[in-house]
This record gives structure tokens, C-alpha cells and sequence, in this order.
């Protein structure tokens, strides 16, 4: 039988620090609401990790506003039983 090792790859953790090729800036929405946008160069030679941070990023602030709306970051409410 073949043996199955799990562990954690180095891959699967958070975005650390912002790449070069990736610019922040903070906005006003039409409601009022300030909003960070985060903008790649398309021409970063970085350009796939540039894309992997802001992809990241934007899933996080995702998971975190499931998480105050509906109690769960994957945003389907959890089984009541």
C-alpha cells in the first residue's frame, strides 16, 4: 500500500509583501465609501506574481465580508442542526 504524506505547502500561505509591479490607491466611491484598487503593470516582468498578490488580496477582503454578513468565510451559511 502506498503511503500518503499530508503537509503544508509554502505556497498556500498569505500574500506577503506587495511586488513592485503592483500600485495601490485609495478611492471614493460614489456611495462615499473609500476603496483601495489595486492596479498591475502589464509589462512587469513579475507580471504572474503580481497577478497571484492582487488575486489573493481581493479573496481575503472577500472571505472577510462573508464573514461579517453571513458567519462564513466560504459564504454559504453554516448547517444548523
Amino acid at each position: 500500500m502506498t503511503d500518503i504524506t499530508i503537509q503544508r505547502s509554502d505556497k498556500g500561505k498569505r500574500a506577503g509583501k506587495k511586488p513592485k509591479g503592483v500600485t495601490l490607491r485609495r478611492v471614493t466611491a460614489a456611495n462615499g465609501e473609500k476603496v483601495t484598487i489595486r492596479a498591475i503593470d502589464a509589462n512587469s516582468p513579475t507580471f504572474g506574481e503580481d497577478l497571484l498578490y492582487v488575486f489573493s488580496k481581493n479573496v481575503e477582503a472577500a472571505r472577510r465580508e462573508n464573514k461579517a454578513l453571513l458567519g462564513s468565510p466560504s459564504g454559504a451559511p453554516k448547517r444548523g442542526g
